[in-house]
């Protein structure tokens, strides 16, 4: 049966089953405790006296658990559930390799000290090594594979190991030959060379064991459970033995799925032909690939060879040294060991690397199982060390970074400037769990401390959650505590890159972050987000400034503030005794101090739309009233109602427009995304494609009723041709807005992203 399994696997491997060209199948040596467990099930219940009904009950269950183990290979195979294995980290992997290079130490010390038994880690089992017979049984042994592995070192040749152990019999003869006292009988028993197997038997006896008219079917029922279990047990190989093979041979093109299909069909196989389970060795397929059997017609020779002894039967096994087998062992576990502790080291992280030698030390001291399961809850512990140092918040900003794309006059944007501290935006990322919420908790906590409070006090603090993937439970839950804290210093926690009804969004509402009774602010874009705080600010700013000037605020161009989104913030009080309040006084005292008079009371002796000229490019130009004066007679009033197009995206540009009231939304039509921006009285709108006479980048439509003073194409020509030093001055006015502009809107994209 064992035969008949190997030449099954290796047919199917070599013909094209398996992506190792080299791959050696062979009989799954690990379900023999299942065989056992089985067999006894069924002499149990059958009875040792129904010799024949035992032996047909139980051939026949091993080759039906052969089939149900290749059904499901099969079926993982052609469900492409192979990727899986992805998951599976590496050096859990590595861990295995070592694992099994210590298992062969242990057996190659059992099969050639002659141990009772599994080697055990006890005083006897010492005494019974050191003994001086014993020691030289298992020392020549382990001391032919360590020359090899000299020889290996300055010799590549992948002749070497066979032609090596090829020499090793024929010393060991002829040193035999030439002591007469020397005799094979004695040293078969002994157990210097292995025991003559029973001759005479063929090789299909095992076939004449089948007889369904003595099976016990009820005895064959109850060995199901038995059969699952080792199916499932079959099923851990394959992740393991193909990817740590694929490793050691260095094939990255590794379709798991195709591995395992071929598993099915050679184990499925098996079974109809009566044999038993099957896989592919990765031990065996190593040795064979480092002796030069990395072929398909080397495997299909394997299997040629494996059925030729076969038929001739086991004979020649008695002619064999223990040593040659045993040095064989060796030699593998050694290179496992090495390529799992010794070419690892400083390559891993170190622990990484302490788990490698946990899996390698419990698998060989306790079991191969436990060493996997044992390693896989370390990677799990690991996963969740490394990661918890790992940040969830990928970048913070203060609001004098991070700002709206809206396109504001000179004014706002000093006022943003100075009171920009007072906004604070956290940008989160990842997959948020109970690993690590904690640095998010603490960084909060340590922006609210009470000393940053009375330096840099903080009004509006934003989590972006753009790129967050998801949130556990206890990451859910941790806001819900911090927006506790945050509520009792008074600062707003507003949410930004989240939509209530995403993943992230029910996760947070499960636990009450936000409410119908108590809701928190929320944006679907930073963008947004940073809007809403920066009109309150400048609410508070407008009010202030008004009472200071004693007069009634204009609410046209005096307030260019655009929309909420139908969020409404806390308001930005000026009132108070607060940190936060009197900072915003200051910053609004500085900067009305910086502005001068209004700009209405310093322009009232003046007619539109020079005082809005003046106003918009004040920041950009040294030249006085005067001089702009020229071109006013070339600008044209136009009433924009709300919900008109100026223009749209590809559009040839006709006009460059000067906002004197209202709002303009643009849009832009990116290929990584749509952005937009607003554009409030005070500002400029469409400069850059009108001067530079390309096609228009974005689309502006007006949100509320507006007034705009528009420069035409054909008056622009006029400008040239007549004054050209102011042509040159508007030139050069447009270019440094557009590249104002363009550094916020390049600014908002770095921070956003």
């Amino acid at each position: 049966m064992f035969y008949v399994s190997c030449i099954v696997s290796q047919l199917v491997y070599s013909l094209g089953g398996s992506a190792f060209p080299g791959g050696v199948g062979s009989e799954m040596i690990e379900v023999v405790p299942f065989f056992h467990k089985m067999a006894y099930t069924i002499m149990s219940q059958v009875g040792k006296e129904n010799e024949k009904a035992v032996l047909a009950t139980t051939i026949l269950a091993f080759s039906i658990s052969s089939i149900i183990t290749g059904l499901v290979f099969f079926l993982l195979g052609a469900l492409k559930l192979g990727s899986l294995i992805g998951f599976f980290p590496r050096h859990i992997l590595v861990g295995c390799i070592g694992g099994v290079g210590w298992f062969l130490i242990v057996t190659a010390l059992e099969v050639c000290a002659h141990l009772d038994g599994s080697l055990t880690y006890t005083w006897d089992t010492l005494t019974h090594l050191v003994d001086p017979l014993h020691l030289g049984m298992w020392g020549i042994p382990c001391l032919l594979a360590v020359i090899l592995m000299v020889i290996q070192h300055f010799i590549k040749h992948p002749m070497v190991v066979p032609l090596y152990f090829l020499a090793v019999p024929i010393v060991f003869y002829i040193v035999v030959l030439s002591v007469p006292s020397w005799h094979l009988e004695n040293l078969r028993d002994i157990g210097w060379i292995f025991e003559m197997p029973e001759a005479g038997v063929p090789f299909w006896h095992f076939y004449t064991l089948y007889d369904f008219r003595a099976v016990d079917w009820k005895a064959l029922f109850n060995t199901i459970p038995a059969m699952f279990a080792l199916t499932f047990f079959g099923i851990l190989h394959v992740p393991i033995n193909v990817p740590a093979l694929a490793i050691s041979t260095q094939l990255d093109d590794l379709n798991l799925d195709r591995e395992l299909r071929a598993h099915g069909i050679s184990n499925a196989l098996s079974g109809m032909l009566g044999s038993i389970q099957n896989y592919l060795v990765y031990t065996n397929s190593l040795l064979f690939v480092r002796c030069g059997g990395n072929s398909r017609v080397a495997g299909f020779m394997l299997a040629v060879g494996t059925a030729g002894i076969m038929m001739v039967g086991p004979v020649l096994i008695g002619y064999i040294p223990v040593m040659v087998v045993g040095a064989l062992i060796f030699l593998l576990g050694f290179e496992l060991l090495r390529e799992a502790l010794w070419d690892t080291w400083g390559k891993l992280q170190w622990i990484e690397y302490l788990t490698v030698m946990i899996i390698v030390v419990t698998m060989g001291a306790w079991d191969f199982v436990y060493g996997i399961l044992i390693g896989i809850l370390l990677a799990c512990v690991s996963y969740v060390i490394q990661t918890s140092r790992v940040s969830a918040i990928r970048a913070s900003y203060s609001g004098v970074v991070a700002r709206s794309t809206v396109r504001r006059n000179p004014v706002q944007q000093r006022f943003l400037k100075n009171i920009g501290h007072q906004i604070r935006v956290l940008k989160l990322s990842g997959y948020m769990f109970f690993g690590t919420i904690a640095s998010v908790e603490a960084q909060t906590k340590a922006l609210l401390d009470e000393k940053n409070d009375e330096h840099k006090p903080i009004r509006y603090l934003i989590l972006d959650f753009g790129n967050v993937s998801g949130l556990d439970f206890s990451a859910a839950e941790a806001f819900t505590r911090m927006r506790r804290t945050i509520e009792t210093r008074h600062v707003e926690m507003i949410l930004s890159g989240v939509e209530p009804h995403s993943d992230v969004g029910k996760s947070l509402r499960s636990v009450g972050v936000w409410n119908d009774k108590s809701p928190v602010p929320i944006f679907s874009d930073l963008n947004a987000a940073l809007e809403s705080c920066e009109n309150e600010f400048l609410s508070a700013f407008y009010e202030r400034r008004d009472q200071e000037h004693a007069q009634e605020p204009d609410q046209n161009r005096q307030q260019p503030i655009p929309a909420d989104n139908n969020q409404t913030l806390s308001p930005a009080s000026i009132y108070g005794t607060t940190p936060r309040s009197s900072n915003l006084l200051a910053a609004v005292r500085t900067t009305l101090k910086e502005e001068g008079p209004l700009p209405m009371n310093r322009y009232a002796s003046l007619k539109e739309p020079l005082p809005l000229i003046l106003q918009t490019f004040e920041k950009s130009t040294d030249k006085n009233e005067d001089f702009w004066f020229r071109l006013c007679r070339y600008l044209e009033r136009v009433d924009v109602p709300a919900g008109t197009t100026l223009f749209k995206v590809g559009d040839t540009a006709k006009s460059f427009y000067i906002l004197e009231s209202g709002i303009l939304r643009c849009e832009y039509e990116l290929e990584q995304g749509n952005l937009t921006e607003c554009i409030v009285a005070g500002t400029t709108c469409g400069e850059l494609p009108f001067f530079s006479e390309t096609a228009r980048t974005a689309t502006v439509t007006a949100e509320r009723d507006s007034v705009a003073w528009e420069l035409t194409s054909r008056e622009w020509e006029k400008i040239k041709k007549d004054d050209s030093e102011l042509a040159g001055e508007l030139l050069k006015v447009s270019m440094k807005l557009t590249t104002e502009r363009m550094a916020a809107l390049t600014s908002y994209v770095l921070t956003s992203s």
